[in-house]
Order: structure tokens, then C-alpha cells, then sequence
């Protein structure tokens, strides 16, 4: 049973890959690749999970909810003991009694850090809902990807949200390897999803010289979000790396905040530069 829910996973995630692409590129999408290889995974599937998927992904492209403290990550439905247990032994597909999507244990980073508390105080907006200068990282010392991702996910851990950034690397290293978050204009968007209990986080490291993203790409990543997502923010997510895109097609934007020497400055530049791109 475990390989059929990581046949789900995966389907999911290109699921979600192929919205990324719709979101960032439009009608110039590419998809025939990314519609091949669903098509070819579905058919990997035995007859109950194939008719299962088919029938939730028709409503909506998240068909797969981690567990997490006992409850479904997507609607948040309290689990019954028996069906925690179920999960755990991954021995069938549990479907969550309240939204219907197929629960599974996630292995990767957990999240580690409280949930920001409410208070009378004035409320984050735009960037700062997402990222602060404890989570900016200019001059990147990568020369590749994996390295840039290293880099940003040690930053994570080092600011107490995530317990182990390796399994942050290893996961995003697989995510690129399906598809390249590399999108032009010297930007990357390498991420990590299914990092339960917090809220979607945003690293941001900046490299003058570039980094070398994958090999068929010429055009080096000068400034690379890596981001954890839980996934019931997964469609946010693409609201997000749209506002990014829009916001580092300009030249000035892209020099003030290539120009940020420390992790304040940066932080200052990325939020003066997206404060009417993300909202």
C-alpha cells in the first residue's frame, strides 16, 4: 500500500506542478510533458486508487492530505484513534470522514516552531506574512542549486521553524529534478511541500554572480525563494510566486534588492519592492 500512496503523492504534486506552470507561463505553457507522465502514473495505479483519484481530482487537484497531530492537514478534521492508527500502518487508503481525501504519514521536515499568536498588536501584511530578515540570505556562496537550497534551508533551521534541513534539500532536489523552478529573469522558486503545522515560510538569497541552476539552463539564478508549504495554502502559493515574478520583471526592483549587503538591507528592499505585488 505504501507504493500506491507514493503513486498518489506524486500524482498530486504534478498535478500541482502543471498549475505552476499555468499560473507563472500562461497560454505559452508547455504541458504535454507533464500530461504525459500523469497520464502514465494513473495507469500504474491498481483499479480501486485509479477510480479513487479520478473521482477526486475532478473536484479538486489536492487529492492526498498529510496527517498531522492526528487531525487532516486540509480541512482539519479531529481523527478518531482507530483511523490515526490506520494511517500509520498505511495497510489501505484511509479517506478523511470530513473532506474525503486520502490521508497518509508524511516522513519529511517537520515544522518545530509555535504558531504566531494573536495579539491586539498591528497585523503582518504583504511579504512579512511569509518571511523576515532572519530568513534573508545575501551572497549566496552556492554555485548550484543544491547548494543555494542547502544554504536557505539551514537558514530555516537556523531561525528554530523546521527540525531537519537536510530532508528540506533532499525534497526540493527531487521536486527539480521533475521540473526546474527556474523561470527566467534570473529567479528561482525551489520548494518543498507538506510541512505541516506552521504557515507558509519564504527564504530569499540573492547572488550576484548567479547560480547555475541545471545544466540546460544558460541563464544563471540570481535570486532564489525557497519555500515550505503546507499543503491547504498550495493555491495561495501560486498567487504568491505570481506577485514575485511580477515584481522582479522590473530592473529597478531587481538591482535595489541585488544591491542589499546584510540581511536587514535585504529585508527592507524585498519588502519596499513587493509592497503592492503581494498582498
Amino acid at each position: 500500500m505504501r507504493e500506491t500512496i507514493d503513486l498518489l503523492i506524486q500524482l498530486q504534486e504534478l498535478g500541482l506542478i502543471r498549475d505552476e506552470q499555468r499560473s507563472l507561463h500562461g497560454p505559452l505553457a508547455d504541458l504535454a510533458s507533464l500530461n504525459e507522465s500523469i497520464d502514465k502514473l494513473t495507469e500504474k495505479l491498481d483499479a480501486p486508487a485509479k477510480a479513487i483519484y479520478t473521482r477526486l481530482s475532478k473536484k479538486d487537484h489536492i487529492v492526498m492530505s498529510p496527517m498531522h497531530a492526528g487531525r487532516c492537514s486540509m480541512c482539519g478534521m479531529s481523527l478518531a484513534i482507530s483511523q490515526v492508527q490506520s494511517v500509520k500502518q498505511c495497510r489501505s487508503l484511509v479517506a478523511c470522514p470530513s473532506c474525503a481525501r486520502i490521508l497518509y504519514d508524511p516522513d519529511g521536515a517537520k515544522w518545530v516552531a509555535e504558531r504566531p499568536k494573536l495579539s491586539s498588536g498591528e497585523r503582518k501584511t504583504g511579504v512579512a506574512r511569509f518571511s523576515s530578515a532572519s530568513l534573508m540570505v545575501p551572497n549566496l556562496k552556492a554555485k548550484t542549486a543544491r547548494e543555494a537550497i542547502a544554504e536557505l534551508s539551514a537558514a530555516m533551521q537556523s531561525a528554530g521553524l523546521v527540525d531537519d534541513a537536510s530532508k528540506l534539500v533532499n525534497d526540493a532536489i527531487n521536486r527539480e529534478a521533475t521540473l526546474s523552478t527556474a523561470v527566467g529573469h534570473g529567479l528561482a522558486f525551489p520548494h518543498v511541500r507538506g510541512v505541516e503545522g506552521g504557515g507558509l515560510t519564504l527564504v530569499l538569497g540573492t547572488s550576484k554572480q548567479g547560480v547555475k541552476w541545471t545544466d540546460t539552463e544558460d541563464e544563471p539564478a540570481q535570486f532564489v525563494f525557497f519555500a515550505t508549504i503546507p499543503t491547504a495554502v498550495s493555491a495561495f502559493y501560486l498567487k504568491l510566486i505570481s506577485g514575485l515574478v511580477e515584481t522582479f520583471t522590473k530592473d529597478v526592483h531587481r538591482k535595489a534588492v541585488l544591491a542589499a549587503e546584510d540581511p536587514e538591507s535585504l529585508w527592507k528592499a524585498l519588502v519596499k519592492a513587493t509592497r503592492y505585488t503581494i498582498k
